[in-house]
């Protein structure tokens, strides 16, 4: 499998007052295109920083992080912002609709972004929202909806710029069972049918069940990586 992230001798210090905080000792780890990676830890142990040093949210102390043979960690904000509008998709935990627009323009935000024009974004985003089963509520707003109608919203404008890479930070951390179970059949269903990087962060080893590979860490270090064979994953 061809590696499309690279994390090599990853270290991420942060200062509080006069007092250094190690969120993240020494990372090394790849990650293949088209698979499925958990982070899977606790509250703390440094699960999320990791994603955000792979997204370019934040910059490391020492080490490389080589995502498509570029290195992330040496680009500026400008090149960030390109590198990520190309290639890499968010879903968040808080769904991080904004509320004055509808679903279907919230999902086009991306596509908006690239400067794509408005009949295409809504074309794509009508698709999309469909895709996600929520064809009838193009025009509804955020407050007008349930929070797993939300996160399919979020689901659906992390996936419409087809992106080669979707990062996704606790996504079902406020549904209920029931749509925790709907939001994880979607969203990776929809990543392993397009053959996308998929990147979760999690506390919940039942959320860790639908990868491929779950990384498990703890106090900043890889305490051990579990592989999982192809009749085990869901």
């Amino acid at each position: 499998m061809e590696n499309i992230i690279e994390v090599k001798g990853i270290r991420k210090v942060y200062r509080v007052g006069n007092e250094k905080v190690i969120a993240l000792e020494n990372i090394d780890l790849s990650i293949g295109k088209g698979e499925i990676c958990c982070l899977l830890g606790t509250s703390g142990s440094g699960k999320s920083t990791l994603l955000n040093l792979m997204a370019g949210l934040e910059k490391p102390t020492r080490g490389e992080i080589i995502i498509k043979n570029t290195h992330v960690e040496k680009l500026d904000e400008k090149r960030l912002v390109l590198f990520r509008q190309k290639y890499i998709g968010f879903v968040f935990q808080s769904y991080n609709l904004l509320p004055n627009l509808t679903a279907m323009e919230n999902v086009g935000l991306p596509l908006a972004f690239k400067g794509i024009p408005r009949w295409i974004r809504d074309k794509k985003s009508k698709q999309m929202l469909s895709s996600v089963g929520l064809k009838s509520h193009s025009n509804r707003k955020p407050s007008q909806m349930s929070g797993g109608q939300q996160q399919r919203v979020g689901i659906a404008r992390a996936f419409v710029g087809n992106p080669e890479i979707v990062f996704a930070d606790e996504p079902t951390g406020n549904l209920d069972s029931k749509t925790t179970v709907e939001v994880m059949d979607l969203i990776t269903g929809i990543a392993r049918k397009n053959n996308q990087t998929l990147i979760i962060v999690t506390h919940d080893t039942n959320i860790a069940g639908y990868a491929d590979k779950i990384i498990h860490i703890l106090d900043g270090n890889i305490e051990k990586v579990e592989f999982k064979t192809p009749s085990l994953i869901k």
